[in-house]
């Protein structure tokens, strides 16, 4: 590569993005130290705590970063079923020689390091779901490009449930938006699937016969308002009708399917139960930490919270916890802004990208790293049950880290050869 070439290839990355990357990963890591810090061991380096080794994870995710910058995007292109199978044969071997923590098999053991197929598996899906998407000659959306892509994305899904990791399984569903974009799933589609949330939500709080009941009221209010068309009359009966089958199926879905202490953070979250040293203590030592935090927060390493232990997990699942309490409401909306900068961004990388494999990737990376920002600082507040992600990028663990690097590198290394036109074409 000669001098102009140089030039105009470090002159197309996305510097401001990877600025924003490097700020979220050095927040991450002194809050990790202030998280578990050890007196006898206070250096930021020291390799016997978890902030030591998250040092070398931020600087092997920078020189993976790096690698990734350099390689030809097409590599990445053509790579992505290989890399797809790759992963989806770790997901498999999880099963067999993982290490359960905390009653799920997620982790492949590999020395001191454990490595967690299950974050690898939504980079491997964005990979293969912009490659089928983008590959297919009829441009049109129809229902057998969504049947596959929906395999593509519920084939991980599957075999992170077996571990089980619902949480991290929950995660690949963030990828409806990517369908969205693309136009397999109408406007029409994404209410109906919130309204569905809803309901579910309610048929939990309230008497099924009696949320049956206003139900019945509402559809048939608009039916009256609409009773002109006999189509309107037809459709809101059908609509009444699958409803109610809806709402009478919950109890049997939430007794059936969910584990029973996904329930009980159901429970706690919607006030049905109030278990403050049992299934609630996470969550309430965790708004306890925050709360006490107030504007300005208590100070670097002055978490009591923190210091004593009080919240579990505090470096990884609920590692915003020590940012609410040690930097306060202000420190909190700085964080929440750097993620909101980086969406922003994210999606503008995706909009002006040239090729259906480079907009369709971006989209899936922006839909992950919402969810896992949206979920992780909702559970900490009290807002959604708790199902136990990483903060991206914040969080102390090397498989996550790297994930979200390579998901997000891999991105800006398609975004700079967009307009190049001396190395890395797509």
């Amino acid at each position: 590569m000669n001098n102009l070439q140089k030039k105009s290839f470090f002159g197309r990355i996305d510097w401001l993005t990877i600025g924003l990357w490097l700020a979220l990963c050095l927040i991450g890591w002194f809050n990790i130290h202030a998280a578990v810090y050890d007196p006898e061991n206070p250096g930021l380096f020291n390799l016997a705590t978890n902030y030591g080794k998250q040092s070398i994870y931020i600087f092997t995710a920078l020189i993976i970063g790096i690698c990734i910058l350099i390689i030809d995007s097409r590599f990445f292109i053509s790579s992505a079923p290989i890399i797809y199978i790759v992963v989806i044969l770790l997901l498999l071997a999880v099963l067999v020689v993982g290490r359960n923590v905390g009653g799920n098999q997620a982790w492949i053991p590999l020395g001191s390091f454990r490595l967690q197929p299950s974050e690898f598996g939504k980079l491997a899906t964005c990979l293969l779901l912009a490659y089928y998407l983008s590959n297919q000659t009829n441009k049109n959306p129809n229902m057998k490009t969504l049947f596959i892509g929906i395999c593509i994305v519920l084939f991980p899904v599957a075999l992170v449930m077996l571990q089980p990791d619902t949480g991290s399984a929950l995660a690949f569903f963030s990828l409806v938006f990517v369908f969205y974009r693309e136009g397999y799933v109408s406007t029409g589609l994404l209410i109906i699937g919130g309204l569905a949330i809803l309901l579910f939500v309610l048929a939990l709080l309230i008497n099924q016969w009696i949320l049956i009941g206003c139900l019945a009221l509402i559809c048939g209010f608009f039916a009256f308002m609409m009773r002109k068309k006999r189509k309107n009359l037809i459709n809101m009966a059908i609509l009444f009708v699958v409803s109610s089958v809806y709402i009478l199926c919950v109890d049997f879905a939430y007794e059936q399917i969910l584990q029973p202490h996904q329930r009980n953070r159901i429970d706690i979250i919607l006030g049905k139960m109030d278990d403050p040293k049992g299934q609630g203590y996470n969550l309430n030592q965790s708004m306890i930490a925050i709360g006490s935090g107030q504007l300005f927060g208590k100070g670097y390493l002055q978490g009591t919270q923190t210091k004593y232990n009080f919240v579990p997990e505090q470096s990884t699942d609920f590692i915003f916890c020590t940012v609410g309490e040690e930097w306060g409401f202000v420190g909190s909306v700085v964080l929440i802004s750097i993620y909101v900068a980086l969406l922003v961004r994210l999606v503008n990388i995706a909009e002006r990208q040239r090729t259906a494999f480079a907009r369709i990737y971006a989209y899936g990376v922006a839909s992950i790293l919402f969810f896992h920002f949206f979920i992780n600082i909702g559970m900490t507040i009290g807002i959604v049950p708790v199902i136990g992600i990483p903060l991206p990028f914040i969080s102390y663990g090397g498989s996550s880290l790297w994930s979200f690097t390579i998901l997000l590198f891999i991105l800006l290394r398609f975004d700079s050869a967009r307009k190049g036109t001396a190395v890395g074409l797509i």
